[in-house]
């Protein structure tokens, strides 16, 4: 990794660089241990209920470098308590709606709903706990962490099960339009122009996180969950591109950073993401490069927290 033993000036810039989804498929568990030993990646969150979560796991314990956060999935995915126990949340077969509208009107008006969401919220978190990994930040699939429902009871069962940060995906829209346009004009870029928000999605995304990002920051006051002033990934999720990451990474601003991307070694990409894409950038020599030209520390959530020093070796 770019990161080394070193003495962390305490003025440095700090980057987590992340990929989400870990344990979804064996080809995202691949592409994560491979960015991390061979790129730029800090962190993985895990979805414990995933295809391959037992291997994420397996992977993680042999790879102690790797911090490894919980990806909470209460939509687009499938949840750990059974479906017995979960009617109101999931099909027969155990899993979410993919619809996030839909999700947010039953967790907000169905009393039933809530009850059920405490309890597999709480499961999520105690098979995570059953793994024996260290809890190093939660986030949530597809952002729902952030519904307001959600994220009240997910705030104290992160305090109680010792995560050291929590995502809040406050992302440069003017910088990720840039990009957008960038892309679109570029046919060599890796990406299609299919692939990912377009802008007018790209827009009304911005106006919701920004009103989601500033009540749930109003919630965590007295909270002792650190926070990244900025994130990255949110407009340009399957797009990662080198380019878009450089320019985020050579304009930095702000103290601390994370930038959050779906790698997987599969050719068989989705809108979205995890695409073989943003593998490619984790691996840059590009991204490589502005990371040590800025003097940027590679981080993660607990050394913002606790100022401790790192050792991404």
């Amino acid at each position: 990794m770019v990161a080394s033993r070193r003495q962390r000036p305490p003025d440095d810039r700090r980057v987590i660089i992340t990929a989400d989804d870990f344990g979804r498929s064996s080809a995202i568990n691949a592409a994560v241990i491979r960015a991390h030993r061979e790129g730029v990646l800090t962190s993985a969150s895990l979805m414990v209920a995933g295809a391959a979560a037992d291997e994420a796991v397996a992977l993680a314990r042999a790879t102690p470098t790797l911090a490894v956060g919980l990806h909470i999935v209460v939509i687009g995915g499938r949840a750990t308590l059974p479906p017995a126990q979960i009617p109101c949340l999931v099909d027969a077969d155990g899993c979410f709606t993919g619809d996030p509208f839909k999700a947010g009107i039953r967790y907000a008006f169905s009393r039933a709903a809530r009850a059920e969401l405490a309890r597999e919220l709480r499961a999520q978190f105690e098979a995570f706990a059953a793994t024996g990994l260290l809890l190093s930040h939660v986030d949530g699939h597809a952002h729902m962490h952030l519904h307001p429902v959600v994220w009240d009871l997910l705030v104290p069962l992160a305090e109680e099960f010792g995560a050291a940060g929590i995502r809040l995906p406050r992302d440069e829209l003017r910088l990720a339009l840039r990009q957008t346009k960038a892309q679109r004009a570029d046919v060599t870029s890796g990406y299609a122009w299919a692939n990912g928000a377009g802008i007018v999605t790209q827009i009304t995304w911005a106006a919701v996180f920004s009103v989601l990002s500033r009540w749930c920051t109003g919630r965590l006051r007295n909270r002792c969950l650190a926070v990244t002033d900025r994130v990255y990934g949110v407009y340009m999720t399957g797009r990662m591109t080198e380019a878009y990451v450089v320019e985020a990474l050579g304009s930095l601003k702000v103290p601390a950073v994370e930038l959050y991307f779906h790698p997987t070694t599969s050719p068989q990409s989705e809108s979205l993401g995890p695409n073989l894409g943003d593998l490619t950038t984790l691996l840059s020599a590009a991204v490589r490069s502005i990371i040590e030209e800025q003097h940027l520390y590679l981080a993660r959530y607990g050394e913002l927290r606790s100022g401790m020093e790192g050792d991404l070796t």
